[in-house]
């Protein structure tokens, strides 16, 4: 049994930027592709950005392409997702959640999933 913990996320201007950590526990994640997906109120789920087990592979909405960055460290566990130049657009809670194959941007494909984070952005 696997569990993925977000964190990093709040109240930010326009133009800022936020990191936000996913630490998971229970089992090893490091051969699982990871994703960061987000929902904005009234909104479906939306994939944000992913990253292969290797860490060697990345792929990113167009939405975010340029701003974020995903990046994992398999020996703490733990992936990230550095945002900048942050919108109101981007304004969301954050969920990771892990799969045991390749990355997709379907949100049902992945097995794992945190509570998530919430991200604010101000104009």
């Amino acid at each position: 049994q696997g569990q993925l913990v977000e964190s990093g996320g709040g109240l930010v201007q326009a133009g800022g930027s936020l990191r936000l950590s996913c630490a998971a526990s229970g089992r090893t994640f490091s051969n699982y592709a990871m994703g960061w997906f987000r929902q904005a109120p009234g909104k479906e789920r939306e994939f944000v950005a992913g990253i292969s087990w290797s860490g060697d592979t990345t792929y990113y909405s167009d939405s975010v392409k340029g701003r974020f960055t995903i990046s994992r460290d398999n020996a703490k566990n733990t992936v990230y997702l550095q945002m900048n130049s942050l919108k109101p657009e981007d304004t969301a809670a954050y969920y990771c959640a892990a799969r045991p194959f390749g990355v997709t941007t379907e949100e049902g494909e992945y097995a794992y999933w945190g509570q998530g984070t919430q991200v604010t952005v101000s104009s």
